[in-house]
């Protein structure tokens, strides 16, 4: 069928898992994003932090955490709607996130070393908190269908 993957077989649900944990950092790079406080977050400086610190701002109890060399992510649920945040090592393994995200569409609230990856209203809202950017992803056919960024803030099931 093709070659084998070092990781295991490759199926239709890891790609589309990669893909979507991927999309939610690559949007905001493509963009030009910056964790510098600007008149549009009230001056709110996204400055860098873990995962458990996003978490704790956002008032999530995080779950299906993963955490792999270059960055930790976790799912949260709370009254304000679903997310995914992301935390980054460094600017580049961010940044190189970013790139791969931005195709895939979607919304993302961009720090300093950190993404959060929802819809827009639920970003407005934890941008309160955590300052940061809101950088939308690339634009697909069929926008109203949701098929560009459907399953990003769910990408952590399964």
């Amino acid at each position: 069928m093709g070659p084998r993957h070092p990781l295991g077989p490759i199926t239709l649900p890891r790609v589309r898992a990669a893909l979507l944990c991927a999309a939610a950092l690559a949007a905001p790079l493509a963009a030009g994003c910056s964790a510098k406080p600007d008149a549009s977050s009230g001056g709110k400086a996204a400055e860098p932090a873990s995962l458990r610190e996003l978490a704790r701002r956002t008032d999530c109890d995080v779950t299906g955490t993963r955490k792999v060399k270059d960055l930790e992510q976790g799912n949260c649920k709370t009254p304000r709607g679903r997310y995914v945040l992301l935390s980054f090592v460094s600017d580049q393994g961010m940044d190189s996130w970013l790139h791969e995200a931005k195709p895939w569409g979607g919304w993302y609230l961009v720090g300093a070393r950190w993404v959060a990856v929802s819809e827009k209203p639920t970003l407005e809202s934890l941008r309160k908190d955590l300052g940061g950017e809101i950088v939308q992803g690339d634009h697909h056919d069929g926008a109203g269908s949701g098929g560009g960024h459907g399953g990003a803030h769910g990408g952590g099931h399964g």
